[in-house]
This record gives C-alpha cells, structure tokens and sequence, in this order.
C-alpha cells in the first residue's frame, strides 16, 4: 500500500506528524509525504520537530496570492505528484485550502481519500471563512472520514455520509501534544527567555481572519484592561506574521509592562508555554483541542466554533470578541478558584493519544 500524506500549514503538520510517524512504523506500507508550503515558516519548524523530510516540497505561497490563486496552482502541481507516485491512498488533514485541493485533486485521479479530522462543522460557511466550506469539499469526496469525536461523527451521518465510511479516532494533535509535552525545554534561553515564571501566565493567540478589524481591536482593548488590572498577571502573545495582525497588536499592546509580545512561537516552546499558563485565550482551532489536555481553561475569542465538545464538556468558554464579555470571563477565571477548577479539570474529549494508531490500523483493514 502507498499512501501520500499532504498537508501545508503548522497545525495541518502538527496532527499528520504523529500519522506519518505512525505509517513509518508499517513495513507493508510505502509512506511518501508532500507539503505544499501553505505557511513556509512556521511548517519548517514542526517539520523539523518532527523529524519528517518531505519528498515532495512545492513551496506554493507567494506575496498577495489570493486564495483563487493558491487553489488553482495547488490543484495543478499535486496532480502533477499524484500522476507519479500513483498512490493507493491521500490522507489530508483538516479544513485548510491545502487539505481541501489535496482531497479534490486525489478524487480526480481516482484516488482513496481519508481526511484526518473529519466532520467539524459550525453550520456557518462564513465562519471560519474559507475553512468550513474546505473541510465540507474534503468530507464530500473522501472514503474515510476519521472523526475525532462522536459529536463529528453525528455532523457526517447528518450529511448522509455512509456510517461505515466513519471512524471515530479521537485527535491526532493530542497524540503530537503529549510528545511534545514530554521533551526538555531550557527556558533560559530561546524564545522564552524574556516571560517572567514568577506570574500568573495568561496565553494569547488571535489572528483568525474573521476577527482583522473592529474584533481584533476588541480583543486588543480587553487585553489591555486585564493588564491594567491584574499587577501579578503576565500576558504572552506571539504575534502573528500577517500584518492585518501584527500591525494592529503592535500598536496598541507594544509598550505594556505586563504584556510580552513574542514573534510566532516553534511548537515546542508553544507547548512549554501552556504548561506553564494559568489560562489560554485564543481564537485558534487547535488551541482549543490541546490546552484541555494540559489542564487549561479556554476562552474562545470567537462566536461560534466547530469545536462544540470542549464547550459541552466545560473546557472550553465561547467568549466572542467583545472586550467587555473577555474581560467579564478572563477576571472571574483569575478570581474565582472554584469556577477555574471547574474548567481545569474536566474531561478533555478530544482523544488518549492513539488516534494515529486508529487511523493506520483503518487504512489497512479497509476492504476494497
């Protein structure tokens, strides 16, 4: 069996790292793995974490490419890798334009698609924009959809998927998270060296495209207010490349005290800095997958998620982007022991760090 692993953005590399890891680890399986580049920067370093070489390297993104653009070229060159290698399965991962193309271009060659991640929906096309149509196009022309949870399962079998085409894996990201977690880390040096141990550390991500603008100025306000009113608080937030992003954070949370703003963080120091929170705030997908595995309440910087099992089980707070309503949940969490235990140790549903195992150990026994 040859199966062709694509994925091009650092969570898309993040949760297939522990799948082609696994693939490896199978004598009768030919494991080939081509990266588009979505996020050059950011994919290398997981990439090397990792430890994976691709065999394929396209490097699409350009300056301004438009996403009519990276689709078209996308399309183009992985059929140009799927008419060399020929292989008998493409796995792609998630909701990104690369897991979207890479699913289309293997249906077009006649090719099995399993899509890691499968059936996250908001019911919502516009949000996250473009990422629930991308991930409705690779469910809709897969053979397997690897749900990471039972609540996804009901979101495919809602689509009248065929139930035997779905198998519940739990999330890779929770398998590629207690890896991580587990390594040595110096904080003395590197990329947190300047975030002071001695503070309650409150973790900050926010760079959905849905959120550049009015909400990001929001968040941006709230982030403020806690700083103002929390001495013994410290806020770490790596930055986001994007300029829509880093332009906006810059100018308004550059010259507080008690706010660190870090370039983009490599995974593995990300990781340490989870541990290391009190609580995350983000509007990332992933975030809200991996700080409940580390015991970290979530308040989610959006309006809606694709994530409704964290929510459900009491990981998770649905914030949205009001700074009044983050700064409301954010005090009451840093204030309130009896509330913050209550997220902290519930249940994460997202997985025991296995999925990949389901999801090889699927690839072998399906029947053609």
């Amino acid at each position: 069996m040859k199966v062709l692993s694509i994925f091009g953005t650092r969570p898309e590399a993040i949760k297939m790292a522990p799948v082609v890891k696994e693939l490896s680890r199978h004598s009768e399986i030919t494991n080939k793995v081509c990266v588009t580049a979505q996020h050059r920067q950011m994919l290398d370093q997981v990439l090397s974490l990792f430890a994976i070489s691709p065999d394929y390297d396209l490097n699409l993104m350009q300056p301004n490419q438009s996403l009519a653009q990276l689709t078209a070229v996308a399309l183009m060159e992985l059929d140009v890798v799927l008419d060399r290698e020929k292989p008998d399965w493409v796995l792609t991962q998630g909701d990104t334009t690369t897991a979207m193309v890479g699913a289309l271009a293997a249906f077009y060659r006649g090719v099995k698609v399993g899509h890691v991640e499968a059936g996250l929906r908001t019911w919502d096309k516009s949000q996250p924009f473009p990422e629930e149509i991308n991930r409705k196009i690779a469910d809709a022309v897969c053979d397997l959809h690897f749900a990471p949870t039972v609540q996804s399962r009901e979101n495919l079998l809602r689509e009248s998927a065929n139930p035997e085409s779905i198998i519940v894996t739990g999330n890779t990201v929770i398998d590629a998270l207690l890896e991580v977690a587990a390594k040595n880390y110096d904080w003395n040096s590197g990329e947190l060296a300047a975030v002071p141990l001695d503070k309650r550390i409150i973790l900050v991500t926010a760079h959905r495209r849905e959120n550049f603008g009015q909400p990001l100025l929001e968040i941006c306000q709230a982030l403020k207010e806690i700083a103002a009113c929390s001495a013994d608080v410290q806020i770490v937030y790596p930055v986001h490349l994007n300029p829509n992003v880093r332009q906006v954070v810059t100018a308004e949370l550059g010259d507080i005290a008690n706010i660190t703003l870090l370039e983009p963080l490599d995974y593995l120091p990300l990781v340490q800095l989870m541990k290391a929170s009190v609580l995350v705030l983000t509007d990332s997908g992933g975030l809200q997958e991996e700080a409940p595995g580390l015991g970290k309440p979530v308040l989610v910087l959006r309006e809606v998620t694709e994530r409704p099992e964290g929510v459900a089980a009491g990981t998770v707070q649905l914030v949205g982007t009001d700074s009044n309503r983050i700064v409301a949940a954010t005090m009451r969490l840093l204030s309130d022991a009896d509330e913050y235990n209550r997220m902290a140790r519930a249940v994460n549903p997202y997985g025991d760090g296995k999925s990949s195992q389901r999801i090889v150990e699927s690839l072998l026994s399906f029947e053609k």
